[in-house]
């Protein structure tokens, strides 16, 4: 049986990662994560990363390649990472769920306090956005 799989965003632009602030529940709450969510059955990984940003941030994006490998969630679900775009850049992403929304600097990616799963990527979105050590 193939796994529940969960799609995150690594939306870039000018050179910036966008991460957002949990609000909830209260374990979560003020860690920082990707925008992204559960593949609904019938459903492209692809489409799904859209659906979620447009969800989440009410906006559109292009959706790129894959960005690091699966990460294994608890429950048998695995994260699934994509690079993508704003359709428009000059759209600008609203924290729809989440408290608060932050462009993040290359050097500032493994700074942040994300949530596990994410933080697993941190060397995967610091190429992504041309990083080439924190050290």
């Amino acid at each position: 049986m193939d796994p529940v799989v969960i799609v995150g965003a690594a939306i870039v632009r000018d050179g910036t990662l966008l991460a957002q602030q949990r609000a909830y529940p209260s374990e979560a709450a003020g860690l920082w994560e990707l925008p992204g969510g559960r593949v609904e059955p019938g459903e492209r990984e692809d489409a799904a990363v859209r659906r979620e940003c447009a969800e989440e941030l009410g906006v559109a994006v292009e959706v790129g390649a894959r960005v690091g490998a699966d990460v294994p969630l608890p429950g048998g679900k695995v994260l699934r990472i994509f690079a993508a775009e704003l359709a428009d850049p000059a759209v600008r992403p609203r924290a729809v769920e989440h408290r608060a929304l932050r462009w993040v600097a290359p050097d500032a990616v493994a700074g942040l306090d994300w949530l596990p799963a994410d933080r697993i990527l941190v060397p995967d979105l610091e190429r992504l956005l041309g990083f080439t050590g924190s050290g």
